[in-house]
């Protein structure tokens, strides 16, 4: 098993996505209305967080689902999908 296996996600990670998609979108009206840069800055900054949470969100989830599943099955190597989780964090800073 892999952390990279076809994963169904749920409704809260649409929603985070979404949310996202506004801030950024929100960020570009900023920039088309020529608002102040630190209100932009503040913007992107945001949307940068959201991102993180996000991406750190779906690696946390999809590590407890590839864990419980190989509990199931203890020919997996429940080390490598460790690891893999945390160079998918490391990737995603």
């Amino acid at each position: 098993m892999s952390l990279s296996k076809k994963t169904v996600y749920d409704k809260a990670i649409i929603n985070r996505i979404n949310r996202l998609q506004g801030q950024i979108n929100g960020a570009l009206k900023m920039i088309d209305e020529g608002q102040d840069c630190k209100d932009v800055v503040t913007q992107l900054s945001a949307a940068k967080n959201a991102l993180n949470r996000t991406m750190n969100v779906i690696v946390s989830e999809n590590l407890v689902q590839c864990v419980k599943e190989t509990m199931n099955n203890p020919e997996e190597d429940t080390d490598a999908l460790v690891k893999e989780a945390v160079e998918l964090l490391n990737k995603s800073r």
